[in-house]
């Protein structure tokens, strides 16, 4: 056989390998960077709150829309105030995409935390944020609905008390489904990276 044909049906097969190997890696789709929920997805626990303007909250009139969800309250010394901090940065560098984004903050702390003094409290990291409040008989059914561990540490602080609670801010993606979650320090460029994969589908 002539060696000029072996050599040009080898050259012709590895470049199909390659255009091959380049058009898989290029087909797949991005990787999303927080902690992705099994398929098929979830559907987000319904929240039903009453917000400090009187009007009711629902999450599932939130449709169409993407919402980050934390859980947190408005005398925590550290995790709440950092996580808020960090969302507003998030919100930022989404630029006009922020339009598609809510971000819910419920209370893990009824006794203290009331639907306006939450709504001031986030309203100080962003006057766009959702604070959401209530009984303890209408937050108890959320915070199961999203397996929120809360615990009350009595004498711990001057205020009387502190709350332990779950530190993950959930994400909901606009079909109401949950779609990710993330760990308390994550970077703000990691959920920066993952809205936009989402808000541009």
């Amino acid at each position: 056989m002539d060696r000029k044909l072996i050599y040009t049906g080898n050259a012709i097969l590895i470049l199909l390998v390659l255009a091959g190997t380049l058009a898989y890696f290029l087909a797949k789709p991005a990787a999303f960077r927080g902690t992705l929920y099994a398929e098929p997805l979830p559907p987000a626990g319904e929240i039903e709150l009453a917000k400090a303007d009187g009007q009711t909250f629902r999450m599932s009139e939130q449709r169409g829309k993407i919402v980050l969800l934390f859980f947190g309250y408005t005398s925590c010394p550290d995790v709440c105030p950092t996580t808020l901090a960090e969302t507003k940065q998030v919100m930022e560098k989404l630029g006009d995409k922020k339009d598609n984004t809510r971000v819910v903050f419920v209370s893990v702390d009824p006794g203290r935390d009331t639907p306006e003094k939450t709504q001031e409290y986030v309203s100080r990291f962003s006057p766009d944020f959702i604070g959401l409040s209530g009984s303890q008989e209408d937050l108890e059914p959320v915070w199961q609905a999203y397996g929120v561990f809360r615990e009350e540490i009595s004498g711990a602080t001057a205020a009387g008390y502190t709350v332990n609670h779950t530190a993950r801010t959930y994400l909901i993606d606009a079909d109401g489904n949950l779609r990710l979650s993330y760990a308390y320090g994550t970077p703000v460029e990691d959920i920066v990276h993952d809205l936009k994969l989402l808000l541009d589908k």
